[in-house]
């Protein structure tokens, strides 16, 4: 869950930080506008730290989102993404199917091994 809540947290902060430059740097689709990268972020943060409240706020009785919550979210978000990039691929470099197909596959492992762990 701590490495879920991390991954969530780095990818909200580049999102809401540089939402219009990440797209570049990563190689990803370019968007005129950072408004839906950074609403996309500030929600990918918001999960994160969701995520950590869980995992450290017991102890306060502080509840933040579940593990079921998690694998849900993880499993739906790389599995959109996956498809998005098998059956309509855009047009960007290399680089940019390489990192989102890495980021999804990361995020995929992530939720079936919270699924066995529970």
């Amino acid at each position: 869950m701590v490495i879920d809540g991390l991954v969530n947290l780095v990818l909200g902060i580049l999102l809401l930080l540089f939402p219009v430059g990440a797209a570049e740097i990563l190689g990803v689709p370019a968007f005129k506008t950072g408004f839906y990268p950074s609403i996309l972020g500030a929600v990918l943060f918001g999960i994160g730290i969701a995520l950590l409240l869980e995992r450290f706020g017991a102890s306060k009785n502080i509840r933040g989102l579940g593990l079921d919550g998690a694998i849900v979210i993880n499993v739906c978000g790389a599995g959109a993404l996956l498809l998005w990039l098998v059956l309509a691929p855009p047009a960007m470099p290399l680089r940019g199917f390489v990192i989102l197909g890495a980021v999804a596959v990361v995020v995929l492992v992530l939720g079936f091994v919270e699924s066995i762990m529970k």
